[in-house]
């Protein structure tokens, strides 16, 4: 090889070697679910998550092995059996909470991007920005202009806006982590599955529904504008609570006993609740009460706020099948419930005294 050539080689190979070095850093921009365009790194495999449903979200996509740090209340939010599906989790710092972080903390853990829910105050979201850390807010919510930030924002369509912004925001949460494929797996399937568990009961007047009533801790329930009234909806039940309580809300016991629910369901995370409605002598008068139909909902249910993949493919069908069982003799929950852990959580449901 001549002396130019060689040059010309060399220079080829410098070249190369430089463009490969810049494309290893390069840099990408993602659109949030409020609004705000984010650049990331190119690989992502540092996370601060401080949001649980997102948590929740990274753990079914495969990515548990990213996150460098949880929100302080994870198990609050989540339960104490959600440790099983990441068991690394107990040993994870964790470095603020859904309204609150510490920047020296997070610092500490070198992220390449912190998950905040879109109620995140945005001094906080500024904050963390101005230490030079991403910032990528999830709502699981298509809002409009001016109620993206909110927990309980106005909705002209909340199916809509929910179907969509669950769908985006795990979209946004796959492109985040590189796990496109596994996020268009958990919405095609989540979304099929409602639509079967649905069918049963789509043809029940609005006048013969079972009215429900959802007990949160401390008399809290979530009225109109919250996925749970949607889950009722789409299981056959009527909210009681979605006529005159708009969002997520403390009500009285005095409202509660004049709706006089037939049926009250409570969360898997707030067992508590179900004892002490049941040893209350002021719930004895509520119809729910005195039919022994106050029933705690399974793990994977998960009637939030805002809705969870588990909760459109398993919970909707577990509720209707609860309110209407003849409408659903031939479901197996325990199957269905295995066939999406054994998927979605690489691991086997494990059935407990609910069934």
């Amino acid at each position: 090889m001549s002396p130019l050539h060689r040059l010309f080689f060399s220079t080829a190979l410098a070249c190369g070697a430089l463009l490969s070095i810049s494309a290893a850093h390069a840099d990408r921009t993602v659109t949030d679910q409020l609004g705000r365009e984010v650049t990331l790194p190119e690989h992502v495999n540092r996370v601060v998550v401080l949001q649980h449903q997102t948590l929740n979200l990274l753990v079914q996509l495969d990515a548990a092995d990213d996150i460098v740090g949880v929100l302080s209340s994870w198990q609050k939010q989540l339960g104490p059996q959600f440790a099983r599906f990441m068991p690394q989790i107990t040993k994870l710092p964790m470095p603020g909470d859904l309204t609150q972080a510490n920047i020296e903390s997070l610092l500490a853990l070198h992220p390449q991007v912190v998950f905040v829910a879109n109620y995140a105050p945005a001094q906080m979201i500024e904050q963390i920005q101005n230490a030079g850390i991403p910032v990528v807010a999830v709502s699981l919510r298509e809002d409009a202009a001016g109620e993206k930030n909110k927990m309980n924002p106005t909705m002209a369509n909340e199916e809509q806006a929910y179907n969509n912004g669950l769908k985006q925001g795990i979209r946004l949460i796959g492109e985040v982590v590189e796990r496109q494929k596994q996020a268009e797996d958990l919405i095609q399937y989540t979304f099929a599955a409602r639509a079967k568990a649905n069918a049963p009961v789509a043809d029940i007047p609005q006048d013969k529904k079972v009215r429900v009533y959802m007990a949160n801790p401390d008399l809290n329930t979530y009225g109109s504008g919250k996925y749970t009234g949607l889950m009722m909806e789409h299981a056959g039940a009527l909210n009681v609570a979605a006529a005159t309580v708009k969002g997520a809300r403390q009500v009285s016991l005095e409202q509660v006993l004049q709706w006089n629910p037939e049926v009250i369901f409570v969360q898997d995370r707030y067992p508590q609740v179900v004892k002490e409605i049941e040893n209350d002598p002021n719930w004895q008068a509520i119809d729910a009460v005195k039919n022994h139909r106050v029933w705690l909902m399974p793990e994977y249910a998960k009637a939030w706020g805002y809705p969870m993949p588990e909760a459109l493919a398993l919970g909707e069908l577990w509720m209707a099948k609860k309110l209407y069982p003849q409408r659903y003799k031939d479901i197996d929950m325990d199957a269905q419930a295995q066939d999406y852990y054994q998927r979605f959580y690489r691991m086997n449901w494990k059935a407990d005294a609910q069934f």
